[in-house]
């Protein structure tokens, strides 16, 4: 079969693109498997970080009768008091309130919690119990601390918070220092409340900043945010009651969460912590799923151990992101073969390039689909995210693999046949189009699933390129089309274009739609062929 000069130039870039996807899976997944040089922490000893033991499947404090025996809180600070001189808990319900006499036991010092809220019972209840604990282990504590992040909640006024503090000064001995902890802006609004403490308690974590920090300028505005509310509080001691990096999640602007990043954050904030004389706390000790549910991936993995109570990085030596990275190009190496064996009944092609086009369209597919997978283990939180999730990997693998074949036929010189469009891409556009839409808004807790959508987009594109029939989309995929840009566009401008991820969420959005224009464009100045269909939405 003869081929146009444009033609064979057409082929010869989707053989480009080809190669170029199969080469960036390769070495996205060898570059996270790379040591990273980090800077040293003074030492593994970190002098206070937030106790929180809900780490098991469905266990969250937000379940009233949740309760976490004595028993489990002692093995935790008997293992935890080898690397901290001090646990910071929130609450005193659901078993807590035994961490100060457990503490003791181990030679650790406690920063002890009172939750507030709206509920006046349930915080009249708190303060009971917090104030008998106080009293009983009045040499444990290092503070106490009542009411968390209320205001940011915006639970409760100054005022009420105001009067809760002063309920609880005047109930415990002097050598007690309370304090109300909420981050720096809160305290900077309501400066009032310096009044009713002993200590103001601020929460700085560059991440979740309104103007998210990158790792790069985190601590110096840490150091920036500490001397500013320092100014604004002369004669009273400042306290940095949470900070932290989280692990796995969606980037913000340039503020990534990452291992690496995680361990480059702490490490950095403990040399500049054991530079001068500041009082501090680290949030957390554990992974948490159960906040996965209020604050997405992300809000799980701030812990300095995993969810089972192993340490993410050391605080010396490099650090990796992924050790089990040859997993991804395992998974590559599994799909090209899954791709060429389903190429094997194509007999009419010529057996290398149709063959070689399959594994290296099933290579590109594997890497993303293994980069897709490793996210899932993060993020999902039950069987029917599990299930939601694995049932559009397989309808990603089996579209890759229908394109993958038609443009292996095309490669390889096989009689033209019909590009592959009509439904299965008009699903892809809709569901582009919806996670688009919830991304614009109500982004701040999702994920972006580049590796999941990688597959059709980059397929439908390389089909579009080599087809030289195009047929006329449909009114509905066309509608759907001209919205992926925008939104995609929309995502990147609130990141201001800081995102790196972001811009790819864009490029695979543009990637799908071009080629609907392109299809309907063609379609309006060139005669459809006989025969030729409309793509069926239905």
């Amino acid at each position: 079969m003869s081929f146009s000069p444009s033609s064979r130039g057409r082929r010869l870039v989707a053989w480009l693109a080809l190669v170029l996807l199969a080469l960036a899976g390769a070495a996205w997944w060898w570059a996270v498997g790379r040591p990273v040089d980090l800077p040293d922490a003074p030492s593994a000893r970190i002098a206070c970080v937030s106790y929180a033991p809900f780490r098991e499947p469905g266990e969250t404090p937000l379940d009233p009768r949740a309760f976490v025996s004595p028993g489990r809180i002692d093995a935790d600070l008997r293992a935890l008091s080898g690397r901290f001189d001090c646990v910071r808990t929130y609450s005193q319900g659901q078993g807590l309130s035994a961490v100060p006499g457990i503490a003791a036991r181990y030679h650790m010092q406690v920063l002890m919690g009172i939750w507030l809220d709206r509920d006046a019972k349930a915080n009249a209840e708190q303060i009971a119990l917090g104030i008998a604990t106080a009293r009983k282990y009045p040499q444990v504590l290092r503070g106490v601390i009542v009411g968390n992040e209320v205001l940011l909640r915006g639970e409760l006024s100054s005022a009420q918070i105001a009067g809760y503090l002063r309920e609880v000064r005047a109930a415990l001995p002097a050598s007690i220092p309370v304090s109300y902890a909420d981050v720096w802006e809160y305290w900077l609004r309501h400066p009032e409340l310096a009044k009713a403490v002993d200590f103001v308690t601020i929460h700085i974590l560059p991440y979740w900043e309104d103007q998210p920090v990158p790792p790069e300028r985190a601590i110096q505005h840490v150091e920036n945010v500490y001397a500013k509310v320092e100014r604004a509080f002369p004669g009273k001691r400042v306290m940095i009651g949470e900070t932290g990096w989280p692990s796995e999640g969606r980037p913000r602007r340039g503020a990534s969460a990452s291992v690496v990043n995680e361990a480059r954050y702490l490490r950095e904030f403990l040399r500049y912590a054991a530079s001068v004389d500041m009082p501090y706390n680290v949030i957390e000790t554990f992974d948490q799923p159960w906040k996965r549910a209020q604050e997405g991936t992300v809000g799980g993995y701030w812990g300095i151990f995993d969810a089972q109570a192993r340490p993410k990085f050391a605080m010396q030596g490099p650090v990796v992101e992924v050790a089990r990275w040859w997993l991804g190009w395992l998974a590559g190496a599994v799909a090209a073969g899954m791709f060429v064996l389903a190429g094997l009944r194509r007999r009419r092609w010529q057996r290398g390039r149709g063959w070689l086009a399959l594994g290296l369209a099933g290579f590109a597919g594997g890497t993303a689909l293994a980069w897709q997978g490793r996210q899932m283990a993060y993020a999902c939180r039950d069987a029917w995210e599990w299930t939601l999730s694995l049932a559009a990997c397989l309808v990603a693998l089996f579209t890759a693999l229908r394109l993958a074949s038609w443009l292996a036929g095309r490669l390889a010189g096989a009689p033209f046949k019909p590009a592959p469009a009509g439904r299965l891409r008009f699903g892809w556009l809709f569901v582009l189009a919806l996670y688009g839409l919830l991304l614009v808004f109500d982004g701040r807790y999702r994920d972006f699933p580049l590796g999941l959508f990688e597959l059709p987009c980059a397929g439908y594109a390389l089909v579009a390129w080599l087809d030289e029939r195009q047929r006329a989309p449909s009114r509905e995929a066309l509608f759907l089309a001209a919205w992926l840009p925008v939104l995609a566009g929309v995502v990147v401008v609130l990141e201001l274009g800081e995102n790196p991820v972001g811009w790819l969420w864009f490029a695979l959005n543009l990637l799908i739609a071009v080629p609907v224009f392109a299809a309907w464009r063609h379609a309006r100045f060139v005669p459809v062929a006989a025969g030729a269909m409309l793509d069926d939405p239905r």
